[in-house]
């Protein structure tokens, strides 16, 4: 990705000269025109919001700069006016400024979770203002959406595992149930996880809606006996996050995805992993509880 600040740098080697009195020259080279990125991915929520993406220029001229924006259909799948809509098909770049915005909004309800939809732009500019480096095209990943609300990870949900997989016969699934964590903000606790008796408590962080992760501290996570039929240890199986993975939660479908790596306490070193497992869990509706209930789970 060749972002703005890979370009500010390159301008920057011609354009400061720092002297051994500090005094600086300005850059007087070529006034090239360009996307000041050549990918974005943005998120569609179901909002008014428009998305902006840069134009920058290397020099500030003391006029009004209008450049058409074009779209390059056989380089794109979304579709104007289905997927999202351009506010303008011109950017206009102020005098005295070297930055202005085209702006794009994406429709939400007509992107599925699975879309992969994408537009590409180019500035149509006259030649002695392109960077051949750089070009004047970008592309817009457009990826659905939906706002973050905590409430929506709490009651019943469905957990699947390898770990029940591999450790717990004849279960290829467990109902379990979410609270809030009312000591700690964003974070729920999920009630007899893998054994009765035995609860985790998961944090989400929503800070960026493209990356949305959980986390959660190492706690215990069930007994040796009733996981492996005898006592192994301190008899009890502790429960960590493993940092070379990353486990992440879905607004939009309720569900998150979760490694896991256990081991147990007071046997050797060597000895005590138990392994690295990976979970889903989805939440569902009270009748959707009902019905598994009925059918044993």
């Amino acid at each position: 990705m060749k972002n703005i600040s890979v370009i500010l740098c390159v301008v920057a080697s011609v354009m400061l000269i720092v002297s051994c009195d500090e005094e600086y020259t300005t850059y007087s080279g070529p006034n090239y025109i360009m996307f000041s990125d050549t990918s974005y991915v943005f998120p569609v929520q179901n909002n008014e919001d428009y998305f902006e993406i840069p134009v920058a220029a290397t020099n500030a001229c003391g006029y009004d700069r209008t450049l058409a924006v074009e779209v390059d259909v056989t380089k794109s799948n979304a579709i104007e006016g289905r997927h999202y809509v351009l506010e303008s098909n011109t950017v206009t770049i102020k005098a005295g400024e070297r930055v202005a915005n085209v702006r794009m909004k994406g429709f939400h309800d007509n992107i599925e979770l699975t879309d992969s939809l994408g537009v590409a732009l180019r500035l149509l500019t006259k030649e002695d203002t392109k960077w051949d480096l750089y070009g004047t095209e970008t592309r817009v990943s457009l990826q659905k959406a939906c706002p973050f609300d905590i409430n929506s990870f709490t009651g019943y949900c469905v957990l699947v595992s390898s770990y029940l997989m591999n450790f717990v016969t004849n279960a290829d699934m467990r109902l379990v149930r979410s609270e809030l964590d009312p000591e700690n903000e964003n974070c729920i606790i999920i009630k007899d996880y893998f054994y009765d008796g035995y609860d985790v408590r998961i944090k989400f962080d929503a800070g960026d809606i493209l990356a949305p992760r959980i986390t959660m501290e190492e706690q215990d996570f069930g007994p040796t006996s009733e996981a492996f039929g005898t006592l192994y240890g301190d008899g009890i199986i502790r429960m960590y996050q493993p940092s070379a993975y990353v486990s992440y939660f879905s607004s939009c479908e309720k569900f998150i995805f979760q490694y896991m790596t256990l081991y147990v306490p007071g046997m050797a070193e060597g000895t005590n992993t138990v392994g690295t497992f990976a979970n889903v869990v989805e939440w569902i509706s009270d009748d959707e509880a009902e019905k598994l209930m009925r059918e044993g789970y």
